[in-house]
C-alpha cells in the first residue's frame, strides 16, 4: 500500500499546494514567504489525504 500512496501522494500534493497558493495569491499575500509557506502546508496537507484515500481505494 505504501507504493499506492507514495503515487497519490505526487498528485494531491501538488493539487493541494497549488490550490494554497492561488488562495494566497488572490487574498493578496504575493511576497515569497506566504507563498512558500502555503506550498508546504499543501504538501504536508497531501501526506493524509493520500493516506486516507489509498486505504479506501486498497478496500475495494
Amino acid at each position: 500500500m505504501f507504493r499506492l500512496t507514495a503515487v497519490i501522494y505526487l498528485l494531491l500534493g501538488g493539487t493541494f499546494a497549488g490550490i494554497l497558493i492561488i488562495a494566497a495569491l488572490v487574498t493578496g499575500f504575493d511576497t515569497g514567504q506566504p507563498i512558500v509557506y502555503s506550498a508546504i502546508i499543501g504538501f504536508i496537507l497531501g501526506l493524509p489525504a493520500s493516506w486516507v484515500v489509498a486505504r479506501k481505494i486498497s478496500e475495494l
